[in-house]
């Protein structure tokens, strides 16, 4: 009661005006206090979740290295008013939590294809290929054939549970098109985009892959359209705008395709917030959703009145996919790999990529109130991070986004916490750097001071974070290589190559781990015997 009594304090002071110091802190009993009730709940975790999973969630946050999830902590706390250090963000909340590395086969900074290939199929790859082997040769088409591997949501899907893709990216950019496509070429979105020496030997761009591969995806969310239309037809929302139009050279329509298909099953295709809030998901087995011709706005831009927010897309996703009694598979990225809070970073617009990060977090938790963590394992981590930082000795409680409390002391000027190794924010005004304090500098579109110029940022080449819970989330602990990520979600949820440990329907996994060789050896002594 007293650790209650003082965190209420804490936020009751927190909500008053500027956020203060809490006289509280200085007490050693409220330190104590609160170690004392986290050890506690600690304790609780040696009664491991063991339960097989019925259904599996993976929030990937497109570029979210471990300095973004700490700004973005203290961005939600700031948002409502406390200081911000002391929030904790839903993912915070997660009892297991792990470090990934990232690198590609032939990258030691990643990019986000070969990582999504990793964290989604299994097999580390070459940068720029997604879902095929590192045997694979980036934009050589005849190294496609043979190299091909498949990702977890097709283990999902074969193994009878519905399985869905919801991004704030296009439907066939890095992330998610892993999921489901085989492509030497991430940036091959449409036949458009393909080398026509390519298109000629039989590659498939990624749009077409969509809805081929894997022919019956549940749920389909994110931007993309132009991908998915005839070169010039015009878009429905921009009709005027010739950026936005079709840039299929086949001729096809794949939405209208998509919709012939699905005619006599309960599906709809919806391209605005709207049409998405009015599906009733119990009259609904499969959706696809495409609100822009490319990428979906910034959630700071978004227009709240035709484009969904990621939480909105989610809560529809999981309200249709959890109706499937064998239990489902979804994907969840945002700003992750050229998500938003990916182009936010390599913009050098920290404040665009924090609030997507805050975004995500609000999906988290709303997944979190309409699923079980007794039959959902769900999992955040990052393809990559960034070369994003803040640091400066600031003080506590001090914006996110606001100055360092000193002058530098090599040209006696002003800067910013946030801060970029690389990227558009290099600026020298007459020989010297830019005096940041006549600008504004927690404006929206901002670009933070980088040390090196390039037009854009760079990922960074840390590991990154992977937190988890539900059943069998305590297998995601230490220091792992990225592509262990999905043979830990298929051992939990009893799929693809990870079953015979599951003997039992009941729930609960019938033989620890170590168990399936011996029992195997004992069903083969009563046979010979």
């Amino acid at each position: 009661m007293t650790f209650f009594l003082i965190i209420c304090s804490c936020l009751a002071l927190g909500g008053l005006g500027k956020p203060q110091f809490p006289d509280q802190e200085k007490d050693p009993l409220f330190w104590n206090t609160w170690a004392q009730h986290t050890l506690k709940n600690a304790l609780t975790l040696q009664k491991l979740n063991q339960n097989t999973a019925k259904n599996l969630i993976l929030f990937l946050g497109d570029g979210m290295g471990i300095p973004t999830v700490t700004a973005a902590r203290i961005l939600k706390g700031q948002l409502s008013g406390q200081s911000g250090e002391e929030t904790q963000l839903e993912m915070d909340k997660f009892p297991f939590v792990a470090l990934s590395k990232t690198y590609n086969t032939n990258a030691q900074v990643a990019d986000s294809a070969g990582t999504a290939t990793a964290y989604l199929c299994g097999v580390k790859a070459n940068e720029g290929t997604v879902g095929v082997s590192a045997a694979a040769v980036r934009s050589q088409c005849n190294t496609t054939q043979g190299n091909e591997v498949t990702s977890i949501l097709k283990w999902a899907k074969e193994a009878g549970k519905s399985v869905g893709i919801v991004t704030t990216t296009r439907v066939n950019h890095a992330t998610p098109s892993a999921a489901y496509a085989h492509c030497v070429d991430r940036d091959w979105f449409s036949d458009g985009e393909m080398p026509a020496e390519a298109v000629q030997a039989g590659c498939k761009d990624i749009a077409r892959q969509l809805f081929e591969n894997i022919p019956n995806i549940d749920v389909i969310m994110g931007g993309g359209r132009k991908y998915m239309f005839p070169k010039n037809q015009s878009d429905v929302e921009y009709p005027g705008d010739k950026k936005h139009f079709g840039t299929r050279k086949d001729g096809r329509n794949l939405v209208e395709e998509w919709t012939n298909r699905m005619k006599n099953k309960k599906a709809q295709y919806v391209w605005n917030k709207r049409e998405l809030l009015s599906v009733n998901p119990n009259n609904v087995d499969y959706i696809l959703g495409l609100f822009e011709p490319g990428d979906l706005p910034y959630n700071l831009e978004r227009n709240t009145e035709t484009d969904p927010s990621l939480t909105e897309m989610v809560e529809v996703a999981i309200k249709i996919l959890r109706k499937n009694p064998r239990g489902f598979y979804l994907l969840v990225e945002d700003f992750l790999i050229w998500g938003r809070i990916d182009h936010g970073h390599h913009e050098g617009k920290a404040k665009q990529a924090l609030h997507e990060a805050v975004e995500m977090d609000r999906a988290i938790g709303r997944a979190g109130l309409i699923t079980s963590i007794y039959d959902t394992m769900t999992v955040v981590t990052a393809d990559h991070s960034h070369m994003f930082n803040f640091g400066g000795y600031t003080p506590r409680g001090n914006t996110i986004f606001g100055l360092a409390p000193m002058l530098s002391d090599v040209d006696q000027k002003p800067f910013t916490a946030i801060l970029y190794g690389n990227g558009p924010g290099f600026k020298v005004i007459n020989g010297l750097r830019e005096n940041v304090s006549t600008l504004d500098y927690q404006g929206t579109n901002y670009q933070a001071q980088s040390a090196v110029p390039l037009r854009m940022e760079t990922h960074g080449g840390e590991d990154v974070a992977v937190f988890a819970k539900g059943p069998m989330a305590h297998l995601l602990h230490g220091v792992h290589e990225q592509n262990y990520i999905p043979h830990v979600m298929a051992y939990a949820a009893c799929i693809g190559q990870n079953r015979d440990h599951c003997m039992s329907s009941g729930g609960a996994s019938s033989l620890s781990p170590a168990l399936p060789s011996l029992a195997a050896l004992l069903t083969l002594t009563r046979l010979l015997c």
